[in-house]
C-alpha cells in the first residue's frame, strides 16, 4: 500500500471563517508564505478549543482540504468506502484488468505461495483467452469470470479529496485497527500532514 501526491489547501479560508461568528478577525495571528501556513498562537488556541467543543463548532475543519493518491488493496478500500465525506476517482478495473498480464506487484500479498501463483496464472490464462476471443457473448462470460475470481488483495489506485474533519474521525476510529494498512500506512501518513498533532490527534 502506498500514499503519495499529498496536497493540503484552504487554511486561510478556514481560519477566516472560524472567526466569523464572533467577528474576531483582528485577533487572527497566522502568517501565510507562498501557500504555506504558520498558525499563530491565538488561532491555534481557538482551533483546538472549537474541536473540543464538538463538530458543530469546528466546521472550519471541513474547509481544510486534502488531496492524495492511495494505492491499496480492494479489501482496504471496502472499509474506506464507509466514509462519506470523501470523493474518489479510481483506476478502472472494468477497463484495464484485461490490458496486460497480472503479476505479484498487482496484489497486496504478504508472501508468495504456490496457491497464489496458481491464482495469478489462472487469471492470466483467462485474460489471454479474453483477448483472443471474438465472440461477444463468450468475451462477456470470460470477463465476468476474471472479475469474480479477482482476489480482494488486488490493488487499485484512487485519487481522493477529503478534509481535516473526516481525517480526524478516521484517526481515532482506525489508529488501533487490526489491519496493518490502517495502522502502519494510513495513520502514519496522517502524521506528516501540517499541524496533524495539534488538530487531528489531540483530545
Amino acid at each position: 500500500m502506498k500514499i503519495d501526491k499529498v496536497q493540503v489547501f484552504g487554511w486561510e479560508a478556514a481560519i477566516r471563517g472560524m472567526r466569523n461568528p464572533m467577528n474576531s478577525w483582528d485577533r487572527s495571528d497566522s502568517q501565510y508564505y507562498n501557500g504555506n501556513i504558520e498558525i499563530g498562537t491565538n488561532d491555534l488556541r481557538l482551533m483546538q478549543r472549537l474541536i473540543l467543543a464538538g463538530t458543530e463548532h469546528s466546521k472550519y475543519m471541513r474547509y481544510i482540504t486534502v488531496y492524495m493518491d492511495i494505492n491499496a488493496p480492494l479489501y482496504w478500500w471496502k472499509e474506506f468506502d464507509t466514509y462519506k465525506f470523501c470523493e474518489k476517482n479510481s483506476t478502472s478495473t472494468m477497463h484495464k484488468i484485461t490490458s496486460r498480464p497480472l503479476t505479484y506487484d498487482d496484489f497486496e500479498f504478504d508472501f508468495e505461495s504456490e496457491n497464489r501463483t496458481n491464482i495469478i496464472n489462472d487469471l492470466n490464462d483467462m485474460i489471454d483467452k479474453y483477448k483472443n476471443t471474438e465472440n461477444s457473448s463468450d468475451k462477456e462470460t470470460i470477463f465476468r469470470a476474471i472479475v469474480q475470481d479477482l482476489p480482494s488483495a488486488f490493488k487499485q489506485t484512487r485519487t481522493i479529496v477529503t478534509n481535516y474533519a473526516e481525517l480526524r474521525n478516521m484517526y481515532f476510529q482506525r489508529k488501533n485497527h487490526k489491519l496493518t494498512e490502517w495502522r502502519e500506512v494510513f495513520i502514519n501518513s496522517l502524521k506528516s500532514l501540517p499541524y496533524s498533532e495539534e488538530l487531528l490527534m489531540n483530545k
